[in-house]
């Protein structure tokens, strides 16, 4: 309860302090509906010769696409805006001050700060799941709903531990901001089902950078395309990943030594 509590008062003044650009939640609406239309129409291009990719429909491919769009939103409400303050902590040696609180130094760092007006991304992401789904007639079961329930919650861990693993490198390293432009860049792999990769690349997006648990599976959850054994498997890497990145910074918190003294 001492958590929920922790993260309602940063709710709250997360939010007191978005009220003050009330202009950026039209702004980022609006661009996110440009972005959006841009890569709707993309994937046009790629079903403009063939009626299949990867074993995918083209609606199959949308919510797909809506998925990546909400899992995009969630990143930017909350991952972005805490990971470079992270970076900004040690480098400074403020970072003292956040060690210095009651409260777990992960969760604190994780959550601190809140971007409210990108959970349009979110919004609008689920709202192209829903109407694909509509085109497909294939609204899914309550089975179907609680299975995506699961393996979606389980792809924001993945993602989470995985950028969290590569900020935490900056206990060490000075320069580590492009490993999030590295991030971007992969994690745009996701726009697609992970079936259209073949080969090295199909085996890398698979298990070193887990596309398939971030927005394949999910999506296949909705479609009924997901095995009980796939929705297994996506739990047990969500709870490898936030194992190891739990331990890395407890590892790295003992090796810290501040900037600042």
């Amino acid at each position: 309860m001492k958590y929920v509590r922790l993260f309602r008062e940063f709710v709250r003044a997360c939010l007191v302090e978005e009220f003050e650009y009330r202009a950026n939640f039209a702004a980022n609406l609006l661009s996110t509906v440009f972005w959006l239309a841009m890569a709707v129409l993309t994937v046009q291009l790629y079903f403009y010769r063939s009626g299949q990719v990867g074993g995918w429909g083209y609606y199959e491919v949308m919510v797909l696409l809506g998925i990546f769009n909400a899992v995009h939103g969630f990143i930017e409400f909350f991952l972005q805006p805490n990971m470079s303050r992270l970076v900004s902590h040690i480098r400074k040696g403020t970072l003292d001050f956040v060690l210095t609180k009651p409260v777990d130094s992960q969760f604190y760092i994780s959550f601190r700060h809140l971007v409210f007006w990108r959970l349009a991304d979110v919004l609008l992401g689920l709202g192209l799941v829903v109407y694909s789904l509509w085109k497909l007639d294939a609204m899914p079961t309550v089975s179907q709903a609680f299975m995506f329930l699961i393996v979606f919650l389980a792809s924001l861990v993945v993602i989470y531990s995985l950028w969290m693993g590569m900020m935490i490198l900056s206990f060490w390293a000075v320069k580590v901001d492009n490993l999030s432009f590295l991030f971007s860049s992969v994690f745009e792999t996701a726009r697609f089902p992970v079936t259209v990769y073949k080969g090295v690349l199909k085996f890398v997006l698979t298990y070193l950078f887990p596309v398939a648990f971030i927005t394949t599976y999910p999506a296949a959850a909705l479609i009924g395309k997901l095995t009980l054994y796939q929705a297994g498997v996506s739990l047990a890497a969500a709870a490898i990943f936030f194992a190891l990145v739990r331990w890395f910074w407890k590892f790295a918190l003992r090796r810290y030594a501040s900037a600042s003294s």
